[in-house]
């Protein structure tokens, strides 16, 4: 059987040029695997989320140390106001930029699950290694999966070539 030249991808994709048993045991591994990394993104997105929170007591302390400075009168040590801006100042930038961080960990996941935005995917993939140990675990096995060339013909719309 021939397949004219020009098709998707050129011609015969890498699941298609397999045999029968095996193109549906590696369209399923590759969807499993799929599965899990969405499921597991999902995990990490809410563990990101969570210590994106830790700054909030600097925020607290901050806060008392430039509104309420004699709860400290007792030790006789009276922190400076400037050290508590500091500790306001880096508690209000560092819980957005977490929490933002953490919902495009959640993004990356519905868009695996989606099979959209391949590039997005394999981008988040690569800036979640710096989330050490779990997003750096979880980027590297996306990363793997993500550049099967099977996989990426799932996140091909169709209809649409995909140039090599």
């Amino acid at each position: 059987m021939d397949r004219p030249a020009g098709g998707l991808l050129g011609g015969w994709s890498a699941i298609e040029r397999l045999p029968v048993g095996e193109k549906r045991l590696a369209m399923t591994q590759d969807q499993e695997h799929l599965k899990l990394l969405s499921v597991f993104h999902y995990v990490v997105a809410g563990l990101a989320g969570l210590f994106s929170l830790f700054p909030i007591f600097h925020l607290v302390f901050g806060l008392i140390i430039i509104f309420a400075p004699q709860v400290f009168e007792q030790s006789g040590d009276t922190p400076p106001a400037f050290m508590g801006w500091f500790m306001v100042v880096f508690a209000v930038i560092f819980i957005p930029i977490g929490l933002a961080f953490a919902a495009l960990i959640l993004m990356a996941g519905r868009c695996i699950v989606r099979r959209r935005r391949y590039m997005f995917c394999l981008v988040m993939a690569g800036i979640e290694c710096l989330f050490v140990p779990f997003g750096t675990v979880l980027g590297v096995f996306t990363i793997i999966v993500l550049m099967r060339e099977s996989v990426k013909e799932m996140f091909t719309p169709a209809g649409i070539s995909q140039v090599s």
